[in-house]
């Protein structure tokens, strides 16, 4: 079997390269698996710097969660799924982790992108986050992921259309750090991993962790939480979302009557 990422190491640079462009490089259990197995393998391993990309002929670069595991009147997005336990470990990692993006990036693989400490992309690149789409429920932590990178109302406009943003745009709001021609992407990229490989690296790690603590640290009251859980139990359990996976799995489109 083919695995569904690839991984490389030169010097104090790790790569993980999504490998499975048939099936557009969707999320799925085994993909993450590995994912957070080559970021384990890297900590041990002494990489300082990890690049997340995909296979160079990949016109996807990720399109999301993958919607055939989805459960139905379940909440999709727990603490302990796999594709929670993957932003974490890239959170977590102790180097910068950066994002690699040529093609188009939907659905969860947009949060992924935005929990990865630097990204850069080309001309094709575009990111769509789609739980309108399916009537999927999304957790607070997800959008907190967005929230504190991007601004408000770029955010609302892209769960509420789930219309791609194109490369132009993302690179104006700050979901790209940088916007480089397709054919100087790699080169762009590897030379700023090499960058920041050679710095002091504990200076580095504890700099990411400060950041990542700080970011994280607005409190939210109790009846906030218990009152935003309430919610999302509503549409995890609604007719709306259980249309919404028999729809793509029936490649139709869905009808949503809001219940």
């Amino acid at each position: 079997m083919t695995a569904a990422v690839l991984t490389e190491q030169e010097g104090l640079i790790g790569t993980i390269i999504l490998n499975q462009p048939a099936r557009r490089n969707a999320l799925g259990q085994t993909l993450l698996g590995e994912m957070i197995a080559a970021l384990e393998d890297f900590q041990k391993g002494g990489v300082r710097v990890v690049v997340i990309r995909a296979t160079a002929e990949a016109e996807v670069w990720s399109s999301g969660h993958d919607i055939m595991e989805l459960p139905a009147r379940v909440d999709p997005l727990s603490y302990s799924v796999p594709l929670e336990r993957a932003l974490r470990a890239i959170k977590e990692f102790s180097g910068p982790v950066i994002a690699m993006i040529h093609g188009s990036v939907w659905g969860g693989a947009a949060e992924l992108v935005l929990c990865c400490d630097i990204v850069i992309g080309d001309e094709t690149c575009r990111f769509a986050i789609t739980p309108a789409n399916l009537g999927l429920p999304f957790n607070t932590t997800g959008l907190l992921d967005f929230v504190r990178r991007l601004p408000l109302n770029l955010v609302k406009e892209m769960f509420f259309t789930a219309a791609p943003v194109k490369a132009l745009e993302a690179h104006k709001w700050g979901i790209l750090n940088h916007l480089v021609d397709s054919g100087e992407l790699e080169n762009f990229t590897y030379d700023m991993a090499r960058l920041i490989a050679s710095k002091a690296p504990l200076t580095i790690t504890v700099i990411k962790e400060q950041l990542r603590v700080l970011a994280e640290a607005e409190p939210i009251a109790p009846a906030v939480m218990e009152r935003i859980e309430e919610l999302r139990h509503l549409v995890a359990h609604s007719d709306d979302y259980a249309e919404g996976i028999r729809a793509f799995k029936e490649k139709r489109q869905p009808v949503f009557l809001g219940k």
